[in-house]
């Protein structure tokens, strides 16, 4: 591992990807890369506003206006953020990223899956693909009961955390969709077991990118 690299991690609520996103960046770290930790959306002075419009609940955008906002975001963060890091020899690994767009606005929203949507997603990333991206699978099931003890303790869900099981089915088997489409780039990771066997399978994939 010597160039930087662009990561993400993808996978629904309750998967553990902030988790592992941050044991990541730990280990990362101590293998003497410099890592910058981003998330999407929101990493950004603008990004701020808009992930306040499109979580928090106060107003409801339609989806195509959903759509727009994260992509939005998407491009202030590729360009305020994401490449100046890249450009000054840090890892980026980044919370979320356009496979979330597919998965959420197009599968979740039952959006048309077309060319100019898909042109439209190329074009927010402003040239910027991922090296990699660890998809963390866990089935929605599993992953519903991982929400409930969350809120359970606390934790405040936000207005997609509480989307109807089917918008979480169809999110689940798009981002299994865009893993059978993408082997080399997205690396399945399965989250069904602990916090220690998840991060060293993930470690696994990224001691040879």
């Amino acid at each position: 591992m010597t160039t930087a690299k662009f990561i993400t991690f993808e996978g629904g609520d309750g998967s553990g990807k902030t988790t592992q996103l941050s044991r990541t960046v730990d280990w990362l770290k101590s293998q003497g890369k410099d890592v910058l930790q981003t998330f999407e959306p929101g990493d950004t002075a603008l990004g701020k506003e808009i992930r306040r419009l499109l979580l928090s609940g106060e107003h409801t955008p339609v989806p195509v206006t959903e759509l727009l906002l994260f992509l939005a975001d998407r491009a202030q963060h590729v360009e305020k953020v994401i490449k100046p890091a890249l450009a000054a020899g840090k890892w980026v690994v980044c919370d979320r990223y356009t496979d979330s767009t597919l998965a959420y606005q197009l599968a979740g929203r039952a959006l048309e899956d077309n060319q100019t949507l898909r042109d439209m997603l190329r074009w927010a990333e402003c040239g910027l693909s991922p090296d990699v991206t660890i998809w963390l699978d866990l089935p929605v099931a599993d992953a519903a009961l991982r929400m409930q003890a969350r809120e359970s303790s606390g934790e405040v869900a936000n207005r997609l955390d509480h989307e109807k099981k089917a918008f979480h089915e169809a999110v689940y088997h798009a981002f299994a969709s865009i893993q059978k489409e993408n082997p080399q780039r997205m690396k399945c990771i399965d989250a069904r077991g602990d916090i220690a066997q998840v991060q060293q399978d993930i470690r696994e994939v990224l001691q040879h990118i």
